[in-house]
């Protein structure tokens, strides 16, 4: 998804995408990155990964330094059972 989102401007080759690997200070995305990437979340999980619910409940400052372990973490909570929440 990252690769879709970061076109032809992003080599993903040359950059080591870790959990702590930031969408805005290392990927350079900018908001409207950030948009295209949650309607590919969408796209892939439905209705159950709202990304921009998720981000309309972060902070300008949290939204900056927002990393991709982040993003996996709140993917994975929830795409979990409700039992296992």
């Amino acid at each position: 998804m990252l690769r879709a989102v970061l076109g032809d401007y992003g080599d993903l080759d040359d950059v080591g995408i870790t959990m702590g690997t930031r969408f805005h200070d290392d990927l350079d995305l900018e908001s409207i990155d950030l948009v295209t990437l949650g309607g590919h979340l969408q796209a892939r999980y439905g209705e159950s990964v709202n990304f921009a619910e998720y981000l309309a409940g972060l902070g300008l400052e949290e939204i900056i330094v927002l990393t991709v372990g982040q993003l996996v973490e709140h993917i994975a909570g929830c795409l979990r059972a409700p039992g296992e929440r």
